[in-house]
């Protein structure tokens, strides 16, 4: 490690092989390329308008507002990535812009708190009028997120005492207190922000507000149709169904009675995450189990082996169980996102393994599956199959794209991935609530420093984690202490060697939690090795999953692999993989470094010459040939121009 600088208790200074870079895309390219597109300066891509729309509301700028009714929020997605940036390596420069846009919001706030450029600009007047389609409190939500997120990076208040006016003016007009309008955002994020808001403040009253928020949310008679009818009727979203459709939002039942994922995925894992935050915060038994449920229900029945979630690009939605088309999947990335922050906050509910274990296959495969190797493109969808003939023709799959864009005109999911990757080091280690056990749920390369059992200790890890499956921690405390470090035993080993100071012991299996517990009097420079197995392994989907019957998917380590046509030719769903065979690694030019692509001999089914222009006919038989099968880590697909690829592979007997 080229740094050894120590960081703040409870920080951790990322230095991985993998995951450095990663953060320096985000520093040096993400998060200056988005700033461009926030300014409408990026050649070809779509439009943004969204700084632009507050110097308007400023007066700074004579203009219309223009976007999405929510385009105020990817600014407020963009402040919260530079935040965590400046938390682990402060940069004037960056501070200095970020600075003028808090400046700049600043200006734009009305006197009594109320800051939404789309009604002040274009629709004055009309504010909490629509909250079933119009994002107000969901964009209220990223301001507060960015707030908190830029006080606890620089020390300074500006944008916290903004972003606290602005909770207080939402407390005026919402509660259940007569006069009050008794509703609840279409787009959950308010509630998580508020309780972020609360604990950068200890204002208990944001935390009021936003069990509040959660707990109207269902009830009867149904908001959504009440400021309906007093608005005349009148739809922002004519094409979706979000007034009377309340399972979209996940407004057709209370949220502690709520036992499947229902509706749009981005929504319900926001709302997970605040309900999570909230049992944690509060003690709330309820809450917690209903927390149980709908987390079993997503990860056992209506998750994709990537860890994309939301199977229907009609409500970017939850179908049914065991309903995961691989070619129609939406799969969206913020989804995965969101579904890392649900499994981080259940992490601090109870320490079980399968949380650590969603996220780390959400974060390696979805999420940086969203962006380009180079940082610059994005996906909004990520299918596991695709079939670019069809595309622009068969509108069944206009929502898939074979090759990423530069930006959306809806454009969530790139400062998305950037605030999630840029706060990464939030994800990779917790403590038990005691603080005599440290948990390490990902093996990514870094510092940090704890207090455990009222004893400062350094933990340094060096990890080739991604690669070989290897990592060493040493431990070192100010003074000889006695704690716990837990280990996380990946749901995808089966064997880790680990040694302490030199002495090896194999684990098969972690404990009933799925950790494996050290504890002992850790003492300077004490040393843990671990060797992770990391066999390729072919991987089965569940039985009633009809899509992926009789197939397979590859994977190694945490990462699932893919077909590509650039190294297999087209029509994919000719191949087939036999069972038994041997699997060999090899890295290439074009892939991160130490991530190796593997090939295995396979067979391609081919008709018997002879078949005519007929497009039906009773044969004849199919002929097998043997080929070499190249496949490439899944996050890596669509770098090397279009082409088909497909995630799944027919397995032969």
């Amino acid at each position: 490690m080229n740094d050894n600088t120590t960081p703040a208790s409870g920080k951790v200074q990322i230095h991985d092989p993998f995951w450095s870079e990663y953060m320096r895309l985000v520093r040096e390219v993400m998060v200056p390329y988005q700033w461009e597109a926030l300014n409408d300066r990026v050649e070809g891509a779509e439009p943004s308008h969204a700084i632009r729309n507050f110097k308007i509301a400023a007066g700074r700028e004579e203009g219309e507002f223009y976007g999405m009714v929510f385009q105020d929020s990817d600014v407020g997605k963009w402040l919260e990535a530079v935040a965590y940036l400046l938390e682990t390596k402060r940069d004037s420069a960056l501070e200095e812009i970020a600075d003028g846009v808090i400046e700049l919001l600043a200006q734009a706030q009305r006197d009594d708190g109320y800051l939404n450029t789309y009604f002040m600009l274009k629709e004055p007047g009309k504010e909490w009028t629509n909250l079933a389609e119009c994002h107000e409190l969901y964009c209220a939500g990223h301001l507060i997120e960015a707030a908190t997120a830029y006080f606890r990076a620089t020390g300074k208040r500006k944008l916290l005492d903004a972003a606290s006016r602005y909770a207080d003016y939402i407390a005026a007009v919402f509660g259940a207190e007569p006069g009050k309008l008794q509703g609840y955002d279409g787009h959950q994020e308010i509630e998580l922000a508020l309780v972020k808001l609360f604990q950068a403040t200890g204002e208990e009253k944001y935390l009021e507000l936003s069990r509040y928020f959660l707990d109207q949310r269902g009830q009867q008679p149904h908001y959504f149709e009440q400021e309906w009818e007093k608005r005349d009727r009148t739809l922002h979203f004519p094409q979706l169904s979000m007034v009377h459709d309340h399972l979209y939002s996940q407004s057709h039942l209370p949220v502690r009675e709520q036992t499947t994922a229902e509706g749009h995925a981005v929504r319900l894992v926001y709302m997970c995450t605040a309900m999570a935050d909230i049992a944690l915060e509060t003690k709330d038994a309820g809450l917690l189990e209903a927390c149980r449920k709908l987390w079993d229900n997503i990860v056992n029945k209506r998750m994709y082996i990537t860890g994309g979630i939301g199977s229907m690009e009609q409500g970017e939605s939850f179908t049914a169980d065991y309903d995961l088309p691989p070619d129609l999947a939406y799969a969206e990335t913020c989804a995965s996102v969101g579904l890392i922050f649900f499994a981080r906050r259940m992490l601090e509910l109870e320490h079980t393994s399968k949380y650590a274990d969603v996220m780390e296959r959400a974060l390696y495969n979805t999420v940086i599956s969203g962006m380009s190797l180079d940082g610059t493109k994005f996906f909004y969808v990520n299918p596991l199959e695709v079939y670019p003939e069809v595309l622009g023709k068969n509108k069944n799959y206009n929502h898939v794209k074979a090759v990423r864009q530069g930006w959306f005109t809806c454009a969530c999911c790139p400062p998305n991935v950037a605030r999630l990757i840029a706060s990464l080091g939030d994800y990779i280690y917790s403590t038990s609530t005691e603080g005599d056990i440290l948990y390490v749920e990902l093996y990514i390369g870094g510092r940090t420093a704890r207090i455990m059992n009222g004893i400062s200790a350094v933990i340094e890890q060096i990890s080739s984690y991604t690669s070989d499956g290897k990592v060493r921690l040493t431990v070192t405390p100010e003074q000889a202490g006695e704690f716990t470090i837990a280990l996380r035993m990946p749901d995808w080993c089966h064997e880790v060697q680990v040694s302490l100071n030199g002495q090896s012991r194999t684990h098969h299996a972690g404990n009933a939690d799925g950790y494996i517990h050290l504890t002992r009097k850790w003492v300077s420079c004490d040393t843990l090795e671990l060797q992770f197995a990391m066999p390729v392994t072919p991987m089965k989907g569940h039985p009633h999953i009809r899509q992926t019957f009789s197939k397979v998917a590859l994977q190694r380590g945490p990462f699932v692999y893919c077909l590509e046509e650039a190294d297999n030719g087209p029509r994919l769903y000719q191949l087939r993989l036999p069972q038994g065979n041997e699997y060999s690694l090899a890295e290439e030019a074009g892939f991160p470094e130490g991530i190796p692509t593997i090939s295995v001999t396979g067979r391609r089914m081919l008709p018997e010459a002879g078949w005519g222009e007929e497009l039906y006919s009773s044969g004849p038989p199919l002929k097998s040939q043997e080929v070499q099968l190249k496949f490439i880590p899944y996050f890596a697909w669509a770098n090397r121009g279009e082409g088909e690829m497909s995630v799944w592979i027919g397995e032969e007997q």
